[in-house]
């Protein structure tokens, strides 16, 4: 069979090579036709203001599915996926354009590397040509790596929740950022769960935004019965789990208007809060309708104008620590740190095996 030609993408001022522009990434679906490698490109050309507001000047990480979406394929998550389908890219991958700028970041090991830095359209679509469905910028700007001006409130379903239970504890948090003088702009994920944004001002760094994340949650999980902020899965419940960790260095979340490897090619949409209220079906929101919303105005076009100041979340933060509700733990791939938790399950702990600051103590045998 003959080689498919190479097509080309109009994004912005250029053109973008998109080579195998036949292959199939996602299959059809009762809601949707297949989906090949240059509709994708010209997806990702035709949401240019909406993900351009989402990843300019951003060091970025890729999630290429180089192989497309099908079930079973699956997501290196760690060192030890060496056979998965599809991965993560946090360097820049080889072969990329002379236009693709980069920046400088430091990963929590210690270890640090140059990242994909978007400064215009031409840049994803050339990651899409790549095999790129879902972009997941850093909280910062290239300016400014280690600062913070977004504040990341997942609300992730956990098993017996629903998309439903997760918008309407978003209708909850929102009430709580505006008592707090704060303004929320709340997207999809694409999936079942709901993400809530808030610009701060650059001030603060990574720890301290982790800890207004869970001075919210712990706040909302007071006001709410459905909200939890457990970090070990074992004690989540039936509810929606607030992940703080989201906002840690290095942890990032599918930005607005990414693709999701999921069948129907669904897309993390933004939203207005009164829409999202009476949405049910995330999944209505895919590659073919969302572009036709995006010309009729972008719901987050105003979400640069304000940058907040963290201190009411703070606040709240040290007045749980003074209640004696102090550290949660952290992500594994993070140092351990002072106050954190035992790293272990709950359920598998034995209390005499840690010391008051989550450090295993070595048990000596006579």
């Amino acid at each position: 069979m003959a080689k498919t030609a190479a097509a080309h993408v109009q994004a912005g001022d250029r053109e973008v090579r998109v080579s195998s522009p036949d292959r199939v990434i996602y299959e059809a679906t009762e809601r949707t036709p297949e989906v090949t490698k240059l509709m994708v490109a010209e997806y990702v050309a035709a949401v240019d203001d909406g993900l351009m507001r989402a990843l300019r000047d951003r060091p970025t990480a890729l999630e290429r599915w180089t192989s497309g979406v099908r079930p079973g394929l699956k997501l290196a998550t760690g060192p030890g996926d060496r056979g998965a389908d599809a991965f993560y890219q946090k360097r820049v991958p080889k072969g990329a354009p002379d236009y693709l700028e980069t920046v400088g970041i430091t990963f929590p090991s210690g270890r640090t590397a140059d990242e994909i830095c978007p400064t215009e359209i031409a840049v994803p679509v050339w990651c899409a040509h790549m095999g790129t469905l879902t972009f997941h910028p850093w909280p910062v700007r290239r300016d400014d790596v280690d600062h913070p001006d977004e504040l990341r409130i997942d609300l992730d379903p956990q098993p017996g929740t629903s998309f439903s239970d997760a918008v309407r504890v978003a209708g909850v948090a929102d009430e709580l950022l505006r008592e707090l003088g704060l303004v929320g702009f709340v997207k999809t994920s694409g999936n079942r769960g709901v993400h809530i944004y808030v610009r701060i001002a650059p001030r603060w760094e990574f720890a301290e935004v982790r800890h207004a994340a869970i001075g919210f949650g712990r706040e909302l999980e007071r006001r709410d019965d459905q909200v939890t902020t457990a970090w070990w899965k074992e004690q989540r419940g039936e509810r929606i789990f607030v992940d703080y960790n989201q906002n840690c260095r290095d942890r990032t979340i599918a930005s607005a208007y990414s693709l999701r490897p999921i069948a129907g090619a669904p897309v993390s949409t933004p939203m207005t809060w009164s829409e999202l209220a009476g949405v049910t079906d995330p999944g209505e929101y895919h590659l073919f309708s969302v572009p036709d919303r995006l010309a009729d105005g972008d719901p987050w076009a105003g979400i640069d104008e304000t940058h907040h100041s963290l201190e009411p979340l703070l606040e709240l933060w040290e007045a749980q620590v003074a209640e004696g509700h102090g550290e949660l733990n952290f992500p594994p791939d993070h140092p351990k740190m002072p106050g954190e938790p035992p790293r272990v399950q709950p359920s598998r702990r034995v209390a005499e095996h840690w010391d008051d600051e989550g450090n295993r103590v070595e048990q000596r045998f006579e």
